[in-house]
This record gives C-alpha cells, sequence and structure tokens, in this order.
C-alpha cells in the first residue's frame, strides 16, 4: 500500500515538472497566425441606399433624403418633384461590407448598415436594394433585405420624460445581406514566387520565418525586409500552388517580441511585454489630497434688538492631507513579472503606475516602447 502511494506521489511530482517546464517553454507560432499571403487581401466596399418604413422615425425632410427618394421613386416610372415629398418613414444610409480575397459571384457578404442623417433608429426597417462599389469605382456587390437592430430605445425624452436606450439604434447589421456580383482578381504567384507580409514588422521575426521555410523547404526563403519573406515556387508546385501555401502555413516558429507597454487611460489598462527591463532606480509614491468644503451660516442679532438683520455669511474649510511616501529603491529587474510586483509592493493604482512608468522612461529606466492609448 504505502508502495503504491508513493509511486503515486512521484509520479503526480513528474507530471508537475513537466507542466512547469512546458509553461515555460516558448511555443511556435504557425505561419497562418503571423502574417499573410501577398494578393490574398480583402478589400472594402461601399454604398448609399435608403432604409424605408421607419414608421415616422426616419429622416426630418433633408434635401438629400428627399432627391433620393425622387429618383428612387424615377426608376420605377414615377417622376415626382422632390419638394412634394415627406421623409419621415425613410432614412439614407451607409451601407459598408469588406469581400475577401477569391469569393465568387453569388457568395454573400456581411453588411453594416449606418445612417448618415438626423433619423431615430433604422429599427423594423427594409434595406432598398443597393449597389456596392469598390475603391476603384466598380460594382462589386448588392445588398437589400430586412435590417436587425440590436439595440433600442424606449420613453419620451421629448415630452420632457425618461429615455431608456440599449446600444445605437441608428448602426444595423446584416448577416449575409449583400450578394457578390463581380468577382475581384487576385494573384499571389509572382514570378515564380510567393510573398509572405508579416503583420507585425520586424527584422528579427522575418529573418527567423525565412530560417524556418528553409528548414522545411531548402534554399527557397529569402527576407527582404522586416515584413516580406520571398518564397520561391518549386516547379512542381506551380500549376497548383495552393498545396504549396497551405504547407508554407503550417510552418511554425517564434515570432519576436518588442519591448512594449500600451498604456490605455480611459480604461486604467496597462499592458506590458516579457522583453520589458528597468535599470537600477529609485521611485518615490504619495499623493497629496485637499478637500474644499463650502457652507452658509446663518447671522442673527440677538433678541429684542434695534436695527439689526439677519444675515448670511459663507465659510469655506480647507484641508489638505499627504500620505507619507518614501524613496523605494527598486533594483535591476529583468522580467516583466518582476516589475510588476515590484510595482505592486508599492500599493499603487493603475493610474499611478502609468505615471510612475512615464518618469521611469524619462528618466532613461525604462528599457521598451511606451505607447499612449
Amino acid at each position: 500500500m504505502k508502495s503504491n502511494l508513493l509511486t503515486r506521489w512521484i509520479g503526480l511530482v513528474t507530471l508537475a515538472c513537466v507542466a512547469v517546464i512546458s509553461g515555460h517553454a516558448q511555443v511556435g507560432t504557425r505561419v497562418k497566425d503571423i502574417a499573410v499571403i501577398s494578393g490574398a487581401r480583402p478589400n472594402q466596399l461601399t454604398g448609399l441606399g435608403l432604409v424605408v418604413g421607419l414608421a415616422g422615425e426616419g429622416d426630418k425632410n433633408p434635401a438629400y433624403t428627399l432627391q433620393m427618394m425622387a429618383n428612387m421613386l424615377q426608376r420605377h416610372g414615377v417622376t415626382l418633384p422632390a419638394t412634394s415629398l415627406a421623409s419621415k418613414n425613410v432614412a439614407v444610409v451607409m451601407v459598408t461590407a469588406e469581400i475577401p480575397a477569391f469569393v465568387k459571384n453569388g457568395a454573400k457578404l456581411d453588411v453594416i448598415v449606418s445612417s448618415i442623417g438626423d433619423a431615430k433608429t433604422l429599427e423594423n426597417g427594409t434595406l432598398l436594394q443597393t449597389t456596392l462599389f469598390g475603391a476603384d469605382n466598380l460594382e462589386y456587390a448588392v445588398a437589400q433585405g430586412s435590417i436587425s437592430v440590436n439595440s433600442f430605445v424606449a420613453g419620451n425624452a421629448g415630452g420632457g420624460g425618461a429615455t431608456i436606450q440599449k446600444n445605437h439604434p441608428t448602426v444595423a447589421k446584416m448577416i449575409g445581406g449583400a450578394i457578390v456580383e463581380r468577382e475581384i482578381p487576385a494573384e499571389i504567384v509572382s514570378e515564380g514566387s510567393i510573398e509572405i507580409l508579416l503583420r507585425e514588422p520586424d527584422f528579427t521575426s522575418s529573418s527567423r520565418l525565412a530560417a524556418a521555410i528553409n528548414g522545411r523547404f531548402p534554399s527557397t526563403a529569402q527576407a527582404i525586409d522586416s515584413t516580406t519573406v520571398r518564397v520561391k515556387v518549386p516547379e512542381a508546385a506551380l500549376a497548383m500552388p495552393v498545396d504549396f501555401v497551405a504547407r508554407l502555413e503550417a510552418i511554425e516558429l517564434v515570432p519576436d517580441q518588442p519591448a512594449r507597454i500600451v498604456i490605455n487611460e480611459r480604461t486604467g489598462t496597462i499592458v506590458a511585454t516579457s522583453h520589458t527591463r528597468i535599470s537600477a532606480c529609485a521611485v518615490s509614491h504619495g499623493n497629496l489630497t485637499i478637500s474644499v468644503a463650502s457652507t452658509l451660516d446663518v447671522s442673527q442679532p440677538p433678541a429684542f434688538s434695534q436695527g439689526g438683520t439677519t444675515a448670511v455669511t459663507p465659510r469655506t474649510d480647507v484641508q489638505a492631507n499627504e500620505q507619507k511616501a518614501a524613496l523605494i529603491p527598486i533594483p535591476e529587474l529583468p522580467t516583466v513579472e518582476k516589475v510588476a510586483s515590484a510595482l505592486n509592493s508599492l500599493g499603487v493604482t493603475p493610474r499611478d503606475m502609468m505615471s510612475i512608468f512615464q518618469a521611469m522612461k524619462e528618466a532613461g529606466a525604462l528599457h521598451a516602447e511606451l505607447m499612449m492609448r
């Protein structure tokens, strides 16, 4: 019995050690997760359209809405002057979409519909057929259909009452709301080579990517710059390069990570990479709080006095409290974990930590790129 327990205990310890070692080991990342193939890029489409059926919540008769309504009616054989129309049930919207590479005619795209006028909501509206254009002003898709607005507005703010609103009722999304009418030509093989573009440009990562590809396909990859790695396609794969691209995307490597600290002042979020280093320095941290309170006192004359009047006199109290602060030395810290532990030991808040990081950067003690959002 003791032998079995000892064996199980040794096994658990061994598994724990393996888990710890594995957790600290660098795990490779697939090429497809950090890079894209040149030529296989999406394109943006835009179009101007009309949403109808808004039950009095549409645009308040702007000239462009009335003119678009008149143009739409004229296409259907009804000719009326724009000034004779009313647009309370209609809203002018901008329709946007993104068309991936190699999408064929008849495929469906998701679109976003956004009001550009003063309509209150697009809820329960219907988008009329809208042509979507590319940057070259060519037609690539058409959108039409019912609009799904994941929001609501309740109440009567105009009458002086309260209003409750969730999300944005003037922006809607249509799943599969557009149909592709023209395929965008795309070419991934140029002069017998494929170019792989890193999403995060970095010379070290580019060199590692070329080395990883050469390890799988010898003497085929060359790092051109911090973004581009050019790969020569084997002659046997020139006719059908898709399989070769799939094998390239499955190659794993460890991309380099720059020392960087990103600070979002609005949310108090701080993100630091593992390569962040701080040289030996000293940090003094303390808060000064000043409170100013203004009150009104009433001064009254004594009872039965003659000629006295009651007066209101303001009184202001000012208090200043400063927390005790000490100059705390911080030794040279090799990892971001120790940096965070040292700053947390000071009891600072995230916003105070931002100020400390900025002061360290100005003092030259912080060896990382500091990015403010």
